[in-house]
């Protein structure tokens, strides 16, 4: 039976966030936490395989102990099990140091809960951006990675391959691959469900496995936290506001609309713009 992996973050609400106008830093109080979107997608796409295939489905987290909240959620869609990375030395992390970790706990999570063959991820969080931290893992375990997936085409469990579609600017690509492989996920890979009442009763008695530094008998504390994370953020700021002016063209009937819009087209000298 196939082992899946989901790498989950618990991110601030995107909706929610603000920004301080003095300090241009995001104020975070009082706003809520959600497990990240696209992380989400990728949950939803391991579920899927598990219900066509036959899988176990294993939720990791790093981050502090409210991430519970997200796993407990991961639970109630349908994930078998759930494992929460958590501690202060883990606190500060940036993108090189989350992956050390994460990549610490996938190796943990094949000891404990059986070899991993499928290890989702989602292309970014809402909070960083960067969407490194993905393929940063697939270089700690030395998996092939497939980024950037809308689709999942096919898995032979028998010949232990891959087929999915990858999303790229110019068009779609076609890959084929040998498990195990680390997905990135797009939105476009799915539809994420709604959990079913038996699922948020199971996770509202669900206690996730919880791991700290002293778990991890192998760790370099010096990869991890503030120490492991030579990124330096030099400044921040807010955009500065633009104000767009807007004109509604109004008329009796559609050629009076369109004659008036192409007249202001003209007056907007739109037509050298693009070499007319």
């Amino acid at each position: 039976m196939l082992h899946i992996v989901v790498c989950v973050k618990q991110v601030p609400d995107s909706r929610e966030i603000r920004i301080d106008p003095k300090t241009n830093t995001l104020i975070r109080d009082g706003v809520p936490a959600i497990a990240n979107f696209y992380d989400m997608h990728g949950l939803e796409e391991a579920l899927r395989i598990k219900e066509t295939l036959g899988a176990k489905v294993t939720v990791v987290c790093m981050g502090p102990p409210p991430a519970v909240k997200s796993l407990k959620q991961c639970i109630s869609l349908g994930a078998d099990e759930a494992v929460l990375i958590t501690d202060r030395g883990f606190a500060g992390a940036d993108t090189l140091a989350t992956s050390y970790v994460l990549g610490l706990s996938i190796r943990k999570v094949a000891e404990v809960f059986g070899q991993v063959d499928i290890v989702f991820c989602g292309k970014q969080t809402l909070d960083g951006d960067t969407g490194q931290v993905g393929p940063g893992v697939a270089c700690r375990l030395d998996l092939e990675q497939l980024t950037y997936v809308s689709k999942v085409e096919q898995i032979d469990v028998e010949t232990g391959r891959i087929t999915v579609n990858r999303l790229l600017e110019d068009g779609v690509e076609v890959v084929e691959a040998k498990l195990p492989v680390l997905i990135t996920a797009l939105k476009e890979l799915n539809d994420v469900r709604r959990a079913p009442l038996p699922g948020m009763i199971r996770a509202a008695r669900f206690q996730p496995t919880i791991w700290t530094t002293q778990d991890f008998p192998e760790l370099d504390r010096s990869k991890i936290g503030l120490k492991g994370s030579p990124t330096i953020v030099a400044k921040t700021w807010v955009p500065e506001s633009k104000q767009v002016s807007t004109e509604f063209v109004e008329g009796q009937t559609a050629e009076v609309i369109a004659g008036k819009l192409v007249a202001q087209l003209w007056k907007t000298e739109l037509p050298v713009r693009f070499g007319w």
